[in-house]
């Protein structure tokens, strides 16, 4: 029994090495990129799981991951966005009007939805969008949340709202929409 507690410990010092260990791999891996290949992997991030940039970051030619973006459908699902659209994921910002697609090159997965964006939805996002730009968007806010209103596969607004513990759990705030 005594082992076990000891063990502890170090098993969560270990952890956390490991963590920081991989997170300053992966800054290392994008630092090497030039900076046109950075523009490249922000313009399509969000739209990758965590294997996939890894897999992208691990290739050994800026040909190779133009190739494997193209074998993911990433470039050619960008490539059927509007143009407006296309332009506001190169900015980084969403717009109103844009297409459920195009937000989530320029945000990613919400972490929670209702609704179906082809006709009404609701799509949840922590952190907030004020604090939101093309590279380092947090995909994980503290506090905050963007709710993002969808009509006919389209965003129609969004509002920032400050999380709520209150018993009936909704959100507690809000703030003005783009």
């Amino acid at each position: 029994m005594h082992t076990h507690r000891t063990c502890g410990p170090w098993a969560a010092v270990l952890l956390v090495a490991l963590l920081g260990l991989t997170a300053c791999t992966y800054d290392a891996a994008l630092r090497q990129l030039s900076p046109p290949e950075q523009a490249e992997f922000a313009l399509y991030h969000y739209r990758m799981t965590g294997w996939q940039e890894h897999t992208y970051l691990a290739k050994a030619s800026a040909a190779a991951r133009t190739a494997y973006l193209r074998e993911l459908g990433l470039v050619q699902r960008f490539q059927a966005l509007a143009p407006v659209d296309q332009e506001a994921v190169r900015s980084g910002w969403p717009r109103v009007g844009m297409s459920a697609e195009a937000l989530l090159f320029v945000w990613g997965e919400p972490y929670d939805t209702a609704g179906d964006a082809r006709r009404s939805a609701h799509w949840h996002y922590l952190g907030s969008s004020v604090g939101r730009h093309p590279y380092g968007n947090p995909r994980w806010g503290f506090g905050n949340r963007v709710d993002v209103y969808l009509e006919a596969g389209k965003v129609v607004g969004w509002v920032d709202a400050v999380l709520s513990t209150s018993a009936n759990g909704g959100s507690s705030g809000g703030g003005a929409g783009r």
